[in-house]
């Protein structure tokens, strides 16, 4: 291909809808433009590059048996409704755009395709002998972004590879699991990426176990924690650890202390000299449900510890089950508190709760409501607690030395603490969790039959009898893995493409497109460079050199060969831009040889 027909806008400066280093290169070199907030056109090099990995994707699902298929982006919301995510997906700060045609039908544009799938399965798969099966696509997907952001890290319109197993028992789909994990492994090494597998949260796929693959770099937005022996990594959502021990309450009988405007941990313990692992932190929130009415929650944690809003989500949903799905957790406030039969809204001494609060009545609509029972949790932290500091449930007061039993019965204990840097490990507490930052670039679950039961997928087993498919399934972005190898490599003057994945291999320059001298040799180069199968790009524009120069550095082709003064001598300029060897100059030939054979390839006469 040449320059001059490849439509190549560069652009000087930073566009200011830009923040991070990725998103920056990507529009300054031409890859891509934006049309809407989280909509970008991909421009021919970047969809060279989409192409690329879309073929390595390819060949790695093959080798595991996986086929290609392409399922519909419009669905019909009934499909949702009947797995119970159509309200979580759409109400509220949902992701699915949604619609409803002439026919008054609603349909939604699919963030992801469980539902029409395992409806396929539901009705092509019958039998033990037919399983495992494993469909996959890449295709384009829609989410409503409540803030684009990032440029392909966070869009409304991206590029997906997802792929779904169906199996005849848990054992079946567990091995499929592990070679899909391998086979991403694979996949991010061939693209040249740095990735790390780590535990996740399955969130709103669900399922019993779901691992996440994190490209490192400074501007991902997920934190990492790890530790060093390399034994353990998760996603912050999902992490667990030891937290400091506790500094123990000076014994004696439970008392009050007066503890006027002190609403905070931090103020409470600046005022009394208490540590905060002596405290109790009591939040009351609010639950809203799609089926149900909205239900309060009173969550306890040892007061130096913060909550993890992932974990509680996920634990309100399990005890909430029929309440259909969980719209968002929210702290209760004095407007969410009903009126009682005098017309008076409940008191609740915001700022100095204690975990023996009584139930207060929530409104529901505009109805008067009576008192429902809160939903009590406490995190281990808290629970393991002999006694503690927490509010006395009176404005301007706490309690000193209260005990769980004597002061009210201890919730339900659930690991509700977000883990932090520098903490213990579990499986070894003398290694302490490190901290790094990651773009999720793949996804892989162990999703059960939480589908197939939802929609009545069913076989015969070997023994004749029917039950649920068991099914796996497995995500990868493709657009978004496109730019975290951006963010991963890159320097000041541009972008630097791994080789496999570069939207061409070579880059020729012709250092002045007037010397007939350099522009033979320049073409020489590039017929030769074609027949030997390498992609290759040749800058026969009409510029200044050292324009050519900088566009090359910016759209970051691995390797430039450099036509210059030197072109009578028949020698040329050959430059690594991943920086291993440099620049060098070589005979044309001595430089075609070492670029053909650096990739594996053969040479090719002039």
């Amino acid at each position: 291909m040449r320059v001059s027909r490849l439509m190549l806008v560069t652009l000087r400066d930073d566009p200011a809808e830009a923040e991070i280093a990725s998103h920056k290169l990507l529009l300054r070199a031409g890859y891509m433009r934006r049309l809407a907030p989280g909509i970008f056109a991909y421009l021919p090099l970047l969809w060279r590059v989409l192409q690329k990995v879309s073929a390595i994707v390819r060949e790695e699902m093959a080798a595991v048996d996986a086929l290609e298929t392409l399922l519909p982006q419009l669905q019909p919301a009934d499909l949702w409704r009947r797995s119970g995510r159509w309200d979580g997906y759409t109400a509220g700060e949902g992701i699915m755009f949604h619609l409803v045609d002439r026919q008054e039908r609603s349909l939604g544009l699919g963030p992801t395709h469980e539902e029409v799938v395992t409806e396929l399965a539901a009705d092509l798969l019958r039998s033990y002998r037919q399983l495992p099966v494993c469909l996959y696509q890449i295709q384009t997907k829609f989410r409503d972004e409540i803030r684009p952001r990032f440029g392909l890290m966070r869009g409304r319109e991206f590029i997906m590879k997802d792929a779904y197993s169906f199996h005849a028992d848990e054992a079946c789909l567990q091995r499929t699991y592990a070679a899909m994990d391998r086979a991403y492994r694979r996949i991010f090494e061939r693209c040249g990426l740095r990735a790390v597998a780590v535990e996740a949260d399955s969130g709103a796929i669900g399922g019993s176990a779901s691992q996440e693959f994190m490209v490192t770099a400074e501007a991902g937005e997920d934190l990492i924690l790890a530790s060093p022996d390399g034994r353990y990594a998760a996603n912050q959502e999902r992490a667990v650890s030891l937290p400091a021990a506790s500094v123990p309450l000076e014994a004696g009988p439970c008392r009050s202390l007066a503890t006027p405007g002190q609403s905070s941990i931090e103020d409470l313990c600046t005022a009394h000299g208490f540590d905060p692992t002596q405290t109790l932190k009591v939040l009351l929130l609010l639950a809203r449900f799609a089926a149900a009415p909205p239900r309060g929650v009173l969550v306890c944690l040892r007061g130096d510890q913060q909550l993890n809003d992932v974990k509680l989500a996920n634990a309100v949903t399990a005890r909430c089950s029929d309440a259909g799905a969980l719209l968002e957790i929210v702290p209760l406030q004095a407007e969410h508190l009903a009126t009682d039969l005098s017309g008076d809204a409940g008191s609740v001494p915001f700022g100095f709760l204690g975990p023996h609060l009584e139930d207060p009545p929530l409104r529901n609509g505009d109805a008067r409501a009576v008192a429902v029972p809160l939903l009590r949790l406490v995190d281990a932290s808290a629970a393991e607690l002999e006694t503690f500091v927490c509010g006395a449930n009176r404005i301007d007061a706490h309690l000193v030395g209260a005990r769980w039993g004597e002061l009210c019965p201890l919730p339900e204990v659930v690991d509700l603490r977000a883990a932090q840097p520098g903490e213990r490990c579990l499986h070894d507490p003398s290694q302490r969790l490190e901290a790094a930052r990651g773009i999720e670039v793949g996804h892989i679950f162990q999703l059960g039959r939480k589908y197939s039961e939802a929609l009545e997928a069913r076989f015969t087993n070997e023994a004749g009898s029917d039950e649920a498919l068991w099914m796996g399934c497995y995500g990868i972005g493709v657009s978004r893995l496109a730019q975290a190898a951006v963010e991963q490599h890159h320097d000041a003057d541009g972008i630097r493409w791994p080789v496999a994945i570069a939207p061409y291999t070579v880059i020729i320059v012709i250092a002045s497109s007037q010397d007939a001298v350099q522009v033979a040799l320049a073409e020489q180069l590039y017929g030769r460079l074609l027949r030997a199968g390498i992609d290759v790009l040749l800058d026969d524009r009409p510029e200044r050199a050292g324009v050519k120069f900088k566009d090359a550095d910016l759209i970051g082709i691995p390797w430039r060969l450099v036509v210059g003064r030197a072109a009578g001598d028949g020698k040329v300029e050959l430059v690594d831009r991943s920086g291993g060897t440099g620049k060098r100059e070589l005979t044309a030939d001595a430089a075609l040889e070492e670029l053909v054979q650096s990739l594996g390839l053969q040479v090719a006469s002039p």
